[in-house]
């Protein structure tokens, strides 16, 4: 099993099944692919037809999006049950993971993740604070009915899809309700997560549209 990934830095696609990987305990292979380099589309398409990361290849079969390759994990390993069983709960938290699939384009333009950024009075669009209000509800009902200390009690693919969210509101230094702060502290303070962070800071690229905060690096 091979996972292919982006910059740690950078790549919020990548961190989530990577995420997900590491928390379960499921051996794999990783091969990163910086971003925005001359080659980097190139040596994406010889691992994806889509030619963009993640990508999870397992023999023959190749998975190209985080969340498909999430449910995979799921439905292969159960025993790391990373969907809650009860089909209620299980609903919701897939409902969840669908909505930041597919949503809070306000907050990934004006946040993009930069793990070893610090730009704590950056980003606060209205577009983007709307989302993060919308975040702080879904995050504080989910902990409330659960009883934390993840969004359905243990660590499940809800968690690692908004664990990106969680480094973007240590980047802004976002203002969150107590509950939300606390649970962004454990996403953070995962051993996975205390990798990733370490292994992101010690990353030279430098991509200017996800650092729209940042001056380029002087020249050598």
């Amino acid at each position: 099993m091979k996972l292919v990934i982006g910059n740690k830095n950078y790549s919020s696609w990548s961190l989530r099944p990577w995420l997900a990987l590491r928390v379960a305990g499921i051996a794999f292979a990783e091969q990163r692919i910086p971003l925005d380099q001359p080659d980097s589309k190139a040596r994406m398409l010889i691992e994806s037809p889509a030619g963009k990361v993640p990508v999870l290849v397992v023999g023959d079969l190749v998975i190209w999006d985080s969340l498909a390759i999430c449910e995979y994990l799921a439905e292969r390993y159960p025993d790391a049950r990373l969907w809650p069983l009860d089909p209620a709960q299980r609903a919701r938290a897939r409902a969840i993971s669908a909505e930041m699939h597919s949503g809070f384009a306000g907050l990934r333009s004006a946040m993009p993740m930069n793990c070893r950024g610090r730009h704590p009075d950056s980003g606060r669009t209205a577009a983007a604070l709307a989302d993060i209000e919308r975040i702080s509800a879904l995050w504080s009902d989910a902990l409330a009915a659960s009883g934390g200390p993840f969004l359905f009690g243990h660590f499940t693919i809800a968690d690692a899809m908004y664990a990106p969210v969680a480094a973007r509101f240590v980047t802004y230094a976002v203002a969150l309700p107590p509950a939300c702060a606390a649970y962004v502290a454990r996403l953070q303070a995962l051993p996975a997560m205390v990798e990733w962070n370490a292994a992101a800071a010690t990353e030279t690229e430098w991509v200017a549209a996800d650092e729209p905060y940042s001056d380029p690096p002087a020249a050598p």
